[in-house]
């Protein structure tokens, strides 16, 4: 089979998407570290760049005209040392003279090889610009050592009878910057980052206040944000307190009518059992009676889910405690259950609210199920409880259905069962007013699995 040919094209692009995913992968993933990257990093290049365009070009310059400085003496010396007519007497002489007034020590050797060549160094510009200086003015045979000493640098040359060694300081053949270099580099930076880190810290303070506020908010914490920092994040806060008072005046106004709704309809339905309660005993009576009471089940069901948690302020809740009311209540209507609770007991959340949602999960259990088992885990960051029972359970694709409110499946869970089909529904909405949510799975006890997450 002959593929088709992969185009330069696409190969460049699969690249480009491998290197961005591990860019993506690598660059750090909060706001106030991208910050001082984008600061840091092309200022800190720029000056790198600009330090090695002058700085190396410097350096450079000056070691090879102090080597050629070096170079030249040696090849006086040398040039001096052939012509002298007593190379004995007036050889001492000349390394005298090399030493008080060149700085150059100087000695005569008997002939014979030079040293084997050994190992350049790892940064070879001395080597290399020396090398070329000696080999360029001497014009003979002869041996470096840049490496041995460090302080030092051992130059042989090869005479008609001799060699002569010179031993000079590395500073007068070597200009040694690179110190500089490193100070300025990194004192730069650290006053770079010093000035940012200041800065960002100021400007990213506002934005993680408005985080923590929206997340309060959202859990029906008490807020207390005042909008700071620069222009764009006052304008951010501004608007988020504008949202809040709207809704707050949203769910007051709705409070309000939904309780003169209820008046309303209570006051019908206290009527209607005056009235049958005056009546003769008769099954049409007790019809009429059931009747009633389940319109007003009915009714306190679609109130509180229209209510829902409105008005309720989040505060320290004994989680164990609640869940072992719950577990005592399922025992007492003849349910085996079983409860667990890992962590720290004390929750800040909004305790009638999470009542009545843990309380429609445990409901639901003890009405379709046997055995029931609760089971609390309260770690750094979620509450989470799993209610498990023993009973039909729900298919796995109306899991997500018996969310809906009003809605009733005709699976085994729903037969011959009452209810408005709000508790679940409820349940959710509490759930996701804290910032948590509600799953559904299989049970170990082999009926349904009810989980709630709860950020803490």
């Amino acid at each position: 089979m002959i593929g088709r040919p992969t185009s330069p094209l696409f190969g460049a692009r699969s690249g480009f998407l491998r290197l961005t995913r591990l860019l993506k992968s690598v660059l750090p993933k909060g706001l106030y570290a991208r910050s001082l990257l984008i600061v840091i990093a092309p200022v800190v290049l720029l000056q790198s760049v600009i330090a090695y365009a002058f700085m190396e070009r410097h350096w450079q310059t000056v070691t090879n005209r102090l080597s050629a400085s070096v170079a030249s003496d040696i090849a006086a010396l040398v040039e001096i040392y052939e012509r002298l007519p007593n190379k004995g007497t007036d050889g001492r002489t000349l390394t005298d003279i090399a030493e008080s007034k060149l700085g150059l020590d100087v000695d005569i050797l008997p002939a014979g090889p030079l040293p084997r060549i050994g190992p350049k160094p790892f940064f070879d510009i001395l080597d290399t610009a020396l090398s070329n200086e000696v080999r360029l003015r001497v014009a003979r045979p002869f041996w470096i050592d840049t490496v041995g000493r460090s302080n030092l640098v051992e130059i042989r040359v090869q005479l008609n009878d001799a060699i002569m060694r010179v031993i000079t300081r590395r500073s007068q053949t070597y200009a040694s910057n690179a110190h500089i270099f490193l100070i300025w580099m990194v004192g730069s930076s650290l006053i770079l980052l010093t000035v940012a880190i200041l800065f960002l810290r100021n400007q990213i303070k506002p934005i993680l206040s408005l985080a923590d506020a929206a997340e309060d908010f959202g859990k029906g914490r008490e807020v207390e944000f005042r909008p700071r920092g620069a222009r764009e994040v006052r304008r951010a806060g501004a608007a988020f307190l504008d949202m809040k008072r709207r809704i707050a005046r949203q769910i007051e106004q709705r409070t309000t009518m939904l309780n003169g709704v209820s008046h309303d309809l209570r006051t019908v339905l206290t009527r209607f059992r005056l009235s049958l309660e005056m009546l003769e005993a008769s099954p049409e009576r007790e019809d009429l009676i059931r009747d009633v009471n389940e319109m007003s089940r009915m009714l306190e069901a679609y109130l509180a889910f229209a209510r829902g948690d409105a008005g309720e302020i989040a505060q320290p809740t004994d989680i164990r405690a609640l869940l072992e009311e719950f577990r005592a209540d399922a025992e007492r209507q003849g349910h085996p259950t079983s409860f667990t609770m890992e962590g720290e007991p004390n929750v800040t959340l909004r305790r009638d609210a999470v009542r009545r949602l843990l309380g429609n999960l445990v409901s639901n259990a003890a009405r379709y199920g046997d055995d029931i088992q609760i089971t609390a885990v309260h770690d750094s960051r979620y509450l989470t409880v799993h209610v498990d029972d023993d009973g039909p359970g729900i298919a796995t694709q109306n899991r997500e259905d018996v969310f809906r409110p009003f809605l009733r499946l005709d699976e085994a869970r729903n037969q011959d069962h009452g209810g408005s089909g709000l508790g679940l529904a409820i349940s959710r909405d509490i759930a996701r007013s804290h910032g948590g949510e509600i799953m559904l799975s299989d049970s170990p006890l082999g009926g349904l699995r009810a989980t709630v997450r709860l950020p803490v």
